[in-house]
Parts: C-alpha cells; sequence; structure tokens
C-alpha cells in the first residue's frame, strides 16, 4: 500500500495543492500536521512519520515547501518517501526551482503531474521525459497531436518512447568516483571509501539493447576467470530499465537505455585509499599581533595524471582569515597540479594577541579537485554491446574521473 493523498503547503501549513487518490482519509486531517510539527519542533524530537488517530503523515521539506503523503493503513514507508523525493525532482526538472512561486505559478500543470505520477495510491509514470511527452507548459495552448497519450504510458520500456532516430549514434559513459576520506592529526587514515557512478548520454536510434560489462570481482568469480585488477562493488543501485533478474543470476548489466542523459548505476567500494593529494601544515608566530600558517601540498598520485581546480580549504580558530574574512576561511587554489609533484603556500593572520600558546581547536583543512582520466578503484569498462534490429553501427565512448567528496585532513596546527 502507498499513499491516500498527497499535499504541498506552505510553511505556515497552508495547502497550496493537494492531490486525493483513495480517499479513504478525511482532507480536514492535513491541519493537524503542522501543529504536530511544531510540537515535536519544540521537544526537539521531530519525526519522519507522524500520526493524529489512525492518520499517519508521512513528509519531507524542500526549501519553503512541505510534501506531505497521508496514509491509514500500514504503508510501505520507503515506498512512500521514495515517491515524494522523486515527485520533488520531477516537479524541478520541469520549473527549474521548487518553491512556493513556482507552484502558485503553474498550478494546473502541477495538478496534472500529480494526476499522473500517481494512481489510487500507487505510482505510475514518474519518468519526467515521458511525462513533458504530453505535459506540457503551454497550458492554453491546445494541441491534438498532444491529447494522444504516448505508448510509452503503457509500454513495458515506459522510460524511452519509441520511433527515435538520430543520424550518428553513439553514446557516452562517465565513470565518476568521489573519494571520502579523514586523515587524523598524526597523518592516519581514519575512515575511506569510494562511491561511484556511471552516468550514461545516449544518442541512439530505435530500441537498442545494451549490455555493459565491468572489471566485477562477483563476474569474474562467477565465470571462472580472475584475470587482471577486478574490484568490489557494494550498494549497487541501478536505474529502472536494467533488468535485476538478469544482474542477479549472472552479473550482467542489461538494459534498454532512456533517451539523453540518464544516471545508470551507482555503487560503493570499502576500500583503504592512499590520500591522492596530501597536506602538511605548520604554523609560525612572529611578535604578538602575526600568525604565519605554511601548508604544504603533494600530489601522491601518477605522474601521468594532472588533478584540476584543486581548492585547499583551512580555517583559523582565532584571529581573521585574510582571503574570505566573512567565512574566516582561506582557499588555496591550484589550476593544474601534476602528480608527484609539491607546492608551497604560506598566509598571514593578524591577531588581538598571540600570548597564549594554545590555540583553540583544530580545524581541518578540506581539499576539492578532480582528476580526469583516472579511478582510484581500477574499476574499468570491459565492454559496451550495443544490439539494435536494423543492426547499426554504434559508437561507445568512456570517459573516467576521480574527484573529492568528503575529503578532511586534520590540521597539526
Amino acid at each position: 500500500m502507498s499513499a491516500s493523498a498527497v499535499f504541498v503547503l506552505d510553511l505556515k501549513g497552508k495547502v497550496l495543492i493537494c492531490r486525493n487518490y483513495k480517499g479513504d482519509v478525511d482532507m480536514a486531517e492535513i491541519d493537524h500536521f503542522l501543529p504536530l510539527l511544531m510540537t515535536q519542533e519544540e521537544e526537539g524530537l521531530t519525526c519522519p512519520i507522524m500520526s493524529h488517530g489512525n492518520v499517519h503523515f508521512l513528509w519531507i521539506k524542500h526549501t519553503n515547501l512541505y510534501l506531505v503523503a497521508t496514509t491509514n493503513k500500514n504503508s510501505n514507508a520507503s515506498l512512500v518517501y521514495a515517491f515524494l523525493y522523486k515527485v520533488v525532482e520531477v516537479f524541478t526538472e520541469y520549473f527549474t526551482e521548487l518553491e512556493e512561486e513556482s507552484i502558485q505559478d503553474n498550478f494546473v500543470v502541477v495538478y496534472e503531474l500529480l494526476d499522473e505520477l500517481m494512481d489510487f495510491g500507487f505510482p505510475q509514470t514518474t519518468d519526467s521525459k515521458i511525462l513533458q511527452e504530453y505535459i506540457t507548459q503551454e497550458g492554453t495552448k491546445l494541441e491534438v497531436a498532444k491529447t494522444k497519450v504516448p505508448t510509452t504510458v503503457t509500454n513495458a520500456v515506459s522510460w524511452r518512447s519509441e520511433g527515435i532516430k538520430y543520424k550518428k549514434n553513439e553514446v557516452f559513459i562517465d565513470v565518476i568516483e568521489s573519494i571520502n576520506l579523514l586523515v587524523n592529526a598524526n597523518g592516519s587514515v581514519m575512515s575511506s571509501d569510494i562511491v561511484g557512478t556511471v552516468k550514461l548520454k545516449t544518442m541512439l536510434s530505435g530500441m537498442p539493447e545494451l549490455r555493459l560489462g565491468l572489471n566485477d570481482r562477483a563476474l569474474f568469480a562467477l565465470t571462472g576467470r580472475d584475470k587482471g585488477k577486478t574490484v568490489t562493488m557494494e550498494d549497487v543501485k541501478f536505474h529502472q530499465c536494467v533488468r535485476l533478474s538478469r544482474f542477479e543470476s549472472d552479473r550482467t548489466i542489461s538494459f534498454i537505455p532512456p533517451d539523453g542523459e540518464s544516471e545508470l548505476m551507482s555503487y560503493r567500494i570499502n576500500t583503504h585509499v592512499k590520500p591522492l593529494i596530501w597536506i602538511e601544515s605548520v604554523i609560525e608566530k612572529f611578535s604578538h599581533s602575526r600568525v604565519e600558517i605554511m601548508v604544504k601540498a603533494k600530489g601522491q598520485f601518477k605522474k601521468q595524471s594532472v588533478a584540476n581546480n584543486v581548492e585547499v580549504r583551512f580555517k583559523t580558530s582565532t584571529g581573521h582569515a585574510k582571503y574570505v574574512p566573512e567565512k574566516n576561511l582561506a582557499v588555496w587554489t591550484i589550476k593544474s597540479f601534476p602528480g608527484g609533484k609539491e607546492f608551497l603556500m604560506r598566509a598571514s593572520f593578524g591577531l588581538p594577541s598571540v600570548e597564549n600558546d594554545e590555540m583553540e581547536g583544530k580545524p581541518p583543512i578540506t581539499v576539492n579537485f578532480e582528476i580526469p582520466y583516472f579511478t582510484v578503484s581500477g574499476i574499468q569498462v570491459r565492454y559496451m554491446k550495443i544490439i539494435e534490429k536494423s543492426g547499426y553501427q554504434a559508437l561507445p565512448w568512456v570517459r573516467y574521473i576521480t574527484q573529492s567528496g568528503d575529503y578532511q585532513l586534520r590540521s597539526n596546527f
């Protein structure tokens, strides 16, 4: 079971728009939502699910809006929340910004979308590209062609339209890995992992079937082949186009792709990561009113790679940062950082007094970077097969990117 009704409220609890899907919950029950929420906030016990009698409110907050689903059944909460976040995603793709004003300015379109997104409490068509084929923002313009519902709504392949044609058939694959890293003041890695995504941009005619092969350790173990470097992926999540039964049986990633850009899959690799950019910092005191901090950055990745747009961000808990005073933050930017190289920076801080030898706290140094043509995990696209009944030839292009996620080094100031 899913939602009985969905409401969009402003921050004062006023209903901007709503859709009653099942009629088994009194719509006036929504009046109890904000008082319940305010009571919980006062007690410091805010809960994502609240109840009034036998009616349950499942809610999320986005900008200056509350999106609330009501139910009087033991509903699948994860399904309801996935739907609410999908509503936010669809509305954002339609209106760019989802806020109170965009709901008021596009009332008719919003209601039509709520009508198509769910039917009798169950999610239906939630792909914005398909919805945009027959729900447009040209509300006053009636077109006969738009009155016919696209076959994609009733197709098994609801995320892709029929009859797509391109002069040149291509598919672009981006493998993007973000490194989460925490290093303590002694230089030891306290925690690290890699979060990866595989993104597609498909420009393929017809209804092609794609098969993606990665150097997946589980696949190699299944087939008895273990050649070269393999990776163990955890928490793998797929776009709805991937045939999960096929993946679970033989680890083949087989799918009919959405047209244009999409995120095919995401994964996590729980492994010890050597810091790609190492930071050392030293503090020096001069007289009673000036402190100079020296920061050394070293690229600990292979020499043929180059990190782009590197930012080293650090704070001082005492005094006044010279570069970004409103944030008490200094930012050191390096446009191009080759592997194996070292760079040095000195920053001055004016202080009222540095009589006390004990600095207040040791805030972390954060590093932002992006390294193209490189993955720290060693994940590789082994092949991309494109099969279409017309037999056309298509070109797959692969790009690898490693970037910083939550990348922090505790300072030894």
